[in-house]
């Protein structure tokens, strides 16, 4: 494929992603009427979408990986998730597999606003290496979708490696009863809801609401409506996120880190080469981690603690089986 693509090469690829896409969303919309997912009865259960293992994993498997020597995104990724097992771990042959990295924000890689596309696109092939039929990467995301994807650099990236990528727009929201404590019935992206795995692939940086946005953060990019509404009780609502979204692996980008003025940053120099990934089956402990790689401590991250409460994982990262590469 070239490297250059045309303004009309771009509309024309995005425009048959939505009519694919705008299908599903149909059948998908069927099923959601028939009452599937219980929205119209108000006593309905908590929906929660468990992408995990269920399968019996080996005493000795690790738990949370973290690569510090590659010389290159791509190398850090693939050794971390070596190191976790490898990718056929947690993939099986015909898998429909979502990619979730953070595409937020209208910035470019050096500003670290956004999951560095070189690890993206790695996961994507790593993932279609394991076997799985589809992979769909995708976000909702804050800016306009078209320059976020594009100006990331993830759309080209990705795409590059055979991936469907996906542009969040209304049709695609469906509202879901989450049941939180803040998150009660609100507009959810449907492609994260309706594969057979999820990997959460967010980078590190800093928010000047929560303090530090990595995993359970980039849920956010999984719902509709004024999420701004959120904000003023950020720290319940992202654990309302973490309760509702369980994701198969996380893989948190902490190639360079955004240490201050986030999440939008902007400014080179607010950013931090880190050289590292992390990968892990525990969101929570992944994000205990990746908050001292901006300078962060767990103790002030309060929906850490408030994650380990309810039971998702453990801010004690260094208890869990880990191998260092």
């Amino acid at each position: 494929m070239s490297d250059s693509l045309s303004r009309r090469e771009w509309i024309t690829r995005v425009g048959t992603t939505g009519l694919v896409l705008g299908g599903s969303a149909l059948i998908a919309r069927a099923a959601w009427d028939q009452g599937g997912l219980g929205i119209a009865l108000k006593q309905g259960e908590r929906q929660v979408r468990d992408f995990r293992l269920l399968r019996e994993e080996p005493l000795e498997a690790a738990e949370i990986a973290i690569a510090k020597t590659g010389s290159d995104p791509a190398s850090l990724t693939r050794a971390a998730v070596e190191a976790l097992g490898g990718m056929k771990r947690f993939i099986s042959q015909g898998d429909v597999v979502v990619i979730k990295p953070n595409i937020g924000w209208d910035r470019m890689p050096i500003q670290a606003a956004n999951t560095n596309p070189d690890v993206v696109s790695t996961v994507v092939e790593l993932v279609y290496n394991a076997g799985a039929k589809n992979v769909i990467v995708t976000d909702a995301s804050c800016n306009d979708p078209n320059r976020c994807f594009q100006r990331s650099g993830i759309w080209r990236a990705a795409y590059s490696k055979g991936a469907e990528v996906i542009l969040p727009g209304e049709h695609r929201f469906r509202t879901m009863r989450l049941k939180g404590e803040v998150l009660d019935e609100w507009p959810v992206y449907l492609p994260l809801v309706h594969a057979d795995k999820v990997i959460n692939v967010p980078v590190a940086k800093h928010h000047n609401l929560a303090k530090y946005t990595g995993a359970m953060k980039n849920w956010y990019g999984l719902l509709g409506g004024r999420r701004n509404r959120l904000h003023q009780n950020i720290d319940t609502s992202v654990a309302d996120l973490a309760t509702f979204m369980r994701p198969t692996l996380t893989i948190i980008d902490a190639t360079r880190v955004l240490v201050r003025n986030g999440p939008q940053g902007g400014n080179v120099d607010d950013t931090k080469m880190v050289n590292q990934v992390i990968a892990s089956i525990d969101q929570v402990a992944a994000d205990a981690y990746g908050c001292t790689l901006i300078g962060q401590k767990r103790e002030n991250i309060a929906y850490l603690a408030m994650a380990q409460a309810r039971g998702l994982g453990t801010t004690h990262w260094e208890r869990l089986r880990r191998r260092e590469v």
